[in-house]
């Protein structure tokens, strides 16, 4: 691992890791990927990221899918997944990237990102916590209170989805990248976009970054993909991350079942989601579709 991960994060906004999963987890993985998968495109799992959607809310007016919701859950079947979410190297990252201790720790979101069936779909330039329509001002305030958790993608397969423009968690967008960025139609090039770039993965690697960075996607139905997508935050964060979490329906992480299922880190985790998801109430929506 590198030594400057933190400064190479702080100052980018994001930052690869390789290596953070061992071979018979990896395997592992991949397994529970392809059942999951094969799970949603059937309509068994019924919890998925419709093609035509972008943001929760995801719908069902498509049948294909481009993403898989909610992992962790007991119906899926997965255990692995949550002995991935909650293992020693995962977390280690986590918590020098945060600045935080064990004790500070708090479970959010555990997704899957998939190429879908039969259709070309993109995401447009977006922060994940602040509307396209947003001020140069109201940026400027969200992302100076975005700092208590992080989000991170690992790739179970070469993964050349992902767009960033690297230094754009930290500033406002000019007004040339506000052109490419303020509707909701996604870019026919990503990179026409000033200062963006392609983040490739190779399989095993990790991508962590900060979701308020300017990012998009692009997903081709014929490049297999299985990307784990997920995010944890710091109870230091206060509530400041609990639209951006609770908003994709987190009712069944408060079920017993789930919580018997996980270590004594993942309970510990969960706790203190639970404890923001009681003080949060009603909480919305953070991007619109």
């Amino acid at each position: 691992m590198p030594s400057n991960l933190k400064e190479l994060y702080d100052n980018q906004g994001y930052v690869v890791v390789p290596s953070l999963v061992s071979e018979t987890l990896f395997r592992a993985l991949q397994d529970a990927a392809e059942r999951a998968t094969t799970k949603t495109r059937s309509g068994q799992w019924v919890h998925r990221r419709t093609v035509g959607r972008q943001f929760p809310p995801y719908g069902e007016d498509s049948t294909d899918s481009w993403g898989i919701q909610h992992v962790m859950h007991p119906d899926l079947g997965e255990p692995v997944f949550a002995e991935w979410y909650t293992s020693d190297g995962l977390a280690n990252v986590v918590k020098e990237l945060l600045l935080c201790d064990e004790n500070d720790l708090q479970m959010e979101l555990f997704n899957m990102l998939i190429n879908p069936d039969s259709h070309e779909f993109a995401l447009r330039w977006h922060r994940d916590d602040i509307r396209e329509n947003a001020t140069e001002e109201e940026e400027r305030q969200a992302l100076n209170v975005w700092h208590d958790g992080v989000q991170w993608n690992t790739a179970l397969y070469e993964d050349a989805c992902l767009f960033v423009v690297p230094g754009s968690h930290r500033v406002p967008r000019t007004p040339e990248q506000r052109v490419h960025s303020s509707t909701p139609d996604p870019p026919n090039n990503p990179l026409d976009l000033p200062g963006s770039i392609q983040v490739t993965l190779q399989p095993g690697e990790t991508v962590f970054y900060n979701s308020n960075i300017l990012h998009c996607a692009t997903y081709d139905p014929s490049a297999k993909r299985a990307t784990l997508h997920a995010s944890m935050g710091s109870t230091r964060g206060g509530s400041s991350r609990a639209r951006n979490v609770l908003q994709h329906g987190l009712d069944w992480m408060t079920e017993s079942r789930f919580r018997k299922g996980l270590n004594e880190r993942g309970r510990d985790m969960l706790e203190r989601l639970i404890r923001m998801k009681e003080s949060a109430g009603e909480v919305g929506y953070s991007l619109a579709n």
